[in-house]
């Protein structure tokens, strides 16, 4: 089947026609490269601050945009595909997102013993620019929020990116009032608790699809 961008002329026309059966459109297509975009960024930017700062929650944030960026590479490729390929893909994202959540755990406790007392306030001004990269990037996305597998796992990403720099907000303010370094640590671990549920249920949404295909 021809891509909608081939089969009409006006661009408005052309984000406004949809193709069910692969379940991607022109729009849908534009803002994954947006945010892929905004997520590459980021990336560089916190991982800076991270080192900077010695802060866990932020470097741990930064490898969460860094997955986000491949994983949203990963949709644009599979977009068009069928949606077995789909499914496919969703599973490496999930495994991928997996990974990373048991990566900051071990890296968590690492920390704990040896980490010394981070920045609060380059953690702060970095979280803060951080929630609105990822808001301004879900509310892109929310129209989007259900469907296949692998749109869900783009929502997933996005959402958790947002209560994450909420999260770095907050463990900012507690090093601050605290003068300790576990409030950035326990943020640290809820990024990664995040990152294991959003496996959790993109994984058992994939293995769903690719079963129901089966049948």
């Amino acid at each position: 089947m021809a891509n909608c961008c081939e089969e009409v002329k006006k661009p408005d026309e052309c984000c406004e026609t949809t193709n069910e059966e692969h379940g991607w459109d022109c729009r849908y297509r534009q803002i994954l490269w947006a945010i892929l975009l905004i997520n590459a960024v980021m990336f560089f930017v916190e991982i800076a601050s991270g080192i900077y700062s010695g802060s866990q929650s932020l470097l741990a944030d930064a490898l969460d945009f860094f997955g986000d960026a491949a994983n949203y590479a990963i949709s644009l490729y599979v977009l068009n595909k069928a949606v077995n390929i789909r499914a496919k893909a969703s599973l490496i994202k999930g495994s991928t997102m997996g990974v990373f959540g048991l990566w900051v755990l071990g890296s968590t406790v690492y920390k704990a013993i040896f980490a010394e007392l981070p920045k609060a306030e380059v953690m702060g001004v970095i979280g803060f620019l951080a929630l609105v990269a990822n808001v301004v990037s879900a509310m892109l996305l929310y129209k989007y929020r259900s469907g296949d597998s692998n749109r869900e796992s783009v929502w997933i990403c996005s959402r958790n990116d947002a209560i994450g720099n909420i999260a770095v907000m907050l463990a900012a303010l507690g090093v601050f009032v605290t003068g300790t370094k576990w409030p950035d640590l326990l943020v640290a671990a809820i990024i990664a608790g995040l990152a294991l549920n959003g496996s959790w249920r993109i994984i058992r949404s994939a293995r769903k699809e690719l079963k129901e295909m089966k049948k």
